[in-house]
Order: C-alpha cells, then structure tokens, then sequence
C-alpha cells in the first residue's frame, strides 16, 4: 500500500541527462501518494537535450506516472525551472494539471508558504547566462564520472559515494554560494508576506529556519534523490531515497511491488 501525503514537492529531476536518477524517482512515485504534488522546475532539462539526444524509456515512465497520478485525482502544479523555462510561455490549466511561475501553499495549519524555484535569485542565470552554460557542462562532467568510479567502489565492496557532490561541498565559492542563495531567497520571501519558502535549483536538500523565514529545499533526483513532504497535520518532512544503481520495472505495472533497495531517512521541521 502506498504512502499517503497531503502534499508532495520534487525538482530538479533533469530528465534528459544521464545523471537523472529515474530509477530512485519511480520507486518515490510508486510509494507515496499525493493530494497536490508539486513538480518545482527543471523536470526536463532542455539545456542538455539541446546538446545531445538522451531520452531512455524510464524518463518516458516517469512523465507517464506523474500524469497517471493527475488522472487518479491528484493536482499537480508545476513551476517551470531555468533548465524548463520555455514552459513559463504556456502558464494555465491543462485539467489536473496547472503551469504557473510561482505559487502559494497554504499547510494544513495555516502557514503561508511561497513556492519558487530559485532561479530568479540566481545572478550568474540571470545575468550571465553564458557562463551558467559553462557551469551546466562542467557539473554533467562530474555527474557522468560518477558511474565508473562507483563501478570501481563496488568491485572493492565500497557503497555509492557521489563525487560531484564531494566536489560541490568542498569548494569554497560552491559552499558559500549555497549560504549566499538561502539568505536571498529567504529576504525575497519576505515581500510576499508568507512564514516560508520552498525551492530547489541547488541541488541542495535542506529544511531550517532562517530568521523568522522557514526555508525548505526540496534537493533534486540527480545526488540527493531527495523529496518533500506535508503530513496531514502540516509538518513537513524530508525524504532522502538513497542512488538506485540498479534499474527497476517500469512503472506501468500498478500491481508491482517496490525497490528493495530505496530507504526512506526522514528529517522534519
């Protein structure tokens, strides 16, 4: 039996790209169920598509089980990305499913959250696209070394380990670009007179609260493979599924059981 949530927030799944995790994804679909499930940008990563044509048929089943789900009733609200942005052109209401720049969610005990996806706070995307190219191609590098090495660390028993998320933690403009990112989007939450904010676009999974602004990064399906979720009673948590190396069925089987090898780890505020 599947999860039941009042709500759900994924982003940056990067659709597109071979260091898209459709596997941890799908299984994260299977097992939780929604009211509202917000896809927070960059689903599709148009950026890389542009370069090369990579597009495995576990992509092709996520789309389908994100739709199945809008079909079945749950309302999904998607907030284009930097990496999707040429669907910010066609915001509206195609049936269950709703396309706008941003949103307000209401929780279940009356908190006000703004949901963005970050990329308006991003100078470097904003004002120097070229160079936001740049750093988009040397971050796919990272994430295409990932697969080898991990080969290597499993032939001598070692688990998953991501080096571009290594790299991206000990570099000190990486790290303090994150603190930088989360003090704007918090001050920008502030004009809409909301008690949080809820992003994705670093790649960087975090629930804190800074100042008297909650701030909420749902992470991505790339490193993290990292979620958000609201229970009933409006705590939101945190769902961490650790890399899926190995493929899974597709998803278009209802009746199939989940992964073995996806362990939820929680944290909550």
């Amino acid at each position: 039996m599947s999860t039941r949530y009042r709500t759900g927030w994924i982003s940056d799944v990067h659709l597109g790209t071979r260091g898209c995790n459709a596997p941890a994804l799908l299984n994260f679909l299977r097992d939780y169920e929604f009211e509202t499930l917000y896809i927070v940008g960059d689903l599709i990563d148009i950026w890389s598509l542009r370069r090369s044509r990579y597009w495995p048929q576990t992509h092709n089943d996520i789309i389908q089980k994100i739709l199945r789900k809008g079909r079945k009733g749950t309302r999904l609200v998607y907030i284009p990305g930097n990496h999707d942005e040429f669907l910010r052109r066609f915001t509206g209401d195609y049936g269950s499913l709703t396309i706008q720049r941003r949103a307000i969610h209401t929780t279940a005990d009356g908190r006000r959250l703004l949901v963005i996806h970050g990329d308006e706070l991003d100078t470097v995307v904003q004002n120097i696209k070229w160079l936001a190219f740049v750093g988009d191609v040397g971050y796919q590098t990272l994430l295409a070394l990932n697969a080898p090495l991990n080969v290597v660390r499993r032939w001598c028993g070692l688990g998953y380990w991501s080096l571009s998320a290594h790299v991206k933690k000990r570099v000190k403009n990486a790290v303090a670009f994150i603190g930088e990112f989360e003090q704007a989007v918090a001050r920008y939450a502030q004009d809409y007179q909301v008690q949080g904010v809820l992003c994705g676009h670093i790649h960087s999974p975090a629930l804190r609260q800074i100042g008297a602004t909650w701030y909420y990064n749902s992470g991505d399906f790339v490193e993290s493979c990292s979620a958000l979720v609201e229970h009933e009673d409006g705590r939101i948590e945190l769902l961490t599924h650790l890399p899926v190396e190995t493929s899974v069925s597709s998803p278009s089987d209802e009746e199939s059981e989940p992964a073995d090898d996806v362990f939820p780890v929680p944290l909550t505020g």
